[in-house]
């Protein structure tokens, strides 16, 4: 599922029920086609550093079938690239294959929040009691700055047993998104509201539907009237069912020395929604994330509001440098400097999108299988290394 899933190998059939924590993947490193870049001609010594980051991330053991990276910088675009977007084809990742964002989704929910706050329908201080008194009494207290920056206590859904279990005998599953969170209404609130920070992929989930109670309308009307239109988005979606649209870069499980195994297509979307199912291609991505940390669509008091950081705060996987946690916003502090972005991680894919606080230069960093703090930690300490020499060479020029 978003952020931290379990990890599905060869022997799928077999570890399905493990693969519901947060759903998802790994297999073996796929073929090394030339490295195409879209930069200077000749390369650059820091674009050949960059390069072979992305191709020894390509040729480790577990490593991704492929990898791109996106720097933009006004109209101008940079893409680096190594191994293929197809195992079968061996065509190599493109700006505009379709992937899955997982956690990345999270910050979408948050930008439809925030607008509504700025349009008086919402409020950060509003709770779930006064918009969803439907969910369990323990949870009215918590308010939607709490959803947001991940200190309401809420329980993850995704470590619902009864949820793994539905998962686990069908993978391809509709659920029924607006009640994902009646999986973990049996349990007890984690902490104090507020007291705390601990990432739950059901704080969400509430934020999207807080949205739906305050204006009426279903979320993904939402996301297209208050985000995809007013930036441009044009091949981003939120799909409920498990195929993608094409061209997509096709995700894998890794589990050396058998071969990678396409996991793309494993798992529905109707269980992830507003925390996790948004689909969009890299260079959507980057459109996305400059708006987002730009604060383009946000009056100047609730971008403020927006980056007010809790200390510490780790996004899931952990992005490049120190992370601290903003509302549907994470603040990286690499060695070179600040974005901010998010997040995310699934079956099949890793990804990273920042920007510049000032929405100016952005980041897009996607790899073909999945990794997390509990899925092949060695590979994201590697993963986050050539990330933040990415995030370096954003900020230098």
């Amino acid at each position: 599922m978003p952020s931290g899933g379990t990890h599905v190998a060869a022997h799928r059939r077999a570890r399905l029920p493990l693969a519901v924590a947060a759903l998802l993947a790994a297999a073996s490193a796929g073929a090394l086609v030339p490295p195409a870049q879209a930069v200077q001609t000749p390369p650059s010594p820091q674009d050949r550093a960059l390069q072979r980051g992305l191709e020894q991330l390509v040729g480790a053991v577990g490593g991704p079938p492929g990898v791109i990276a996106v720097l933009k910088r006004g109209d101008h675009a940079d893409v680096y690239r190594a191994g293929v977007a197809d195992t079968e084809t061996g065509r190599p990742p493109r700006p505009i294959d379709h992937m899955r964002l997982a956690s990345v989704s999270k910050a979408y929910s948050a930008a439809v929040a925030l607008r509504l706050v700025d349009q008086g329908r919402l409020s950060l201080d509003t709770t779930i009691g006064r918009r969803l008194p439907q969910l369990p009494a323990a949870w009215h207290k918590v308010t939607l700055r709490q959803l947001l920056n991940h200190t309401s206590g809420l329980p993850d859904f995704t470590t619902s047993a009864e949820f793994r279990r539905i998962l686990g005998e069908d993978p391809h599953h509709v659920f029924d998104s607006r009640k994902l969170l009646d999986f973990a209404a049996g349990q007890p609130l984690a902490f104090r509201p507020g007291s705390r920070y601990q990432y739950s992929n059901s704080d969400n989930i509430a934020v999207a539907l807080m949205a739906e109670a305050a204006t009426g309308h279903r979320y993904e009307d939402l996301l297209k009237h208050l985000v995809y239109r007013p930036l441009g988005l044009r091949q981003t979606s939120l799909p409920q069912g498990f195929r993608l649209p094409e061209p997509y870069l096709h995700g894998y499980a890794v589990d050396p020395p058998a071969p990678p195994e396409d996991v793309t297509e494993l798992f529905g979307s109707s269980g992830l929604w507003a925390s996790g199912a948004v689909v969009a291609t890299p260079k959507d991505l980057g459109r996305f994330i400059r708006g987002h940390a730009g604060g383009t669509l946000l009056s100047p008091h609730t971008r403020k509001e927006q980056v007010t950081f809790v200390p510490g705060g780790a996004s899931e996987p952990a992005g490049p440098g120190a992370n601290s946690a903003g509302l549907g916003i994470f603040r990286y502090a690499s060695r070179c400097g600040v974005l901010y972005g998010h997040t995310g991680n699934t079956a099949g894919y890793t990804q990273l999108a920042a920007a510049t606080p000032d929405g100016r230069r952005s980041l897009t960093f996607s790899i073909t299988t999945q990794t997390s703090k509990s899925i092949k930690p060695e590979l994201l300490a590697q993963v986050r290394k050539v990330q933040e020499d990415f995030a370096c060479a954003l900020l230098r020029r």
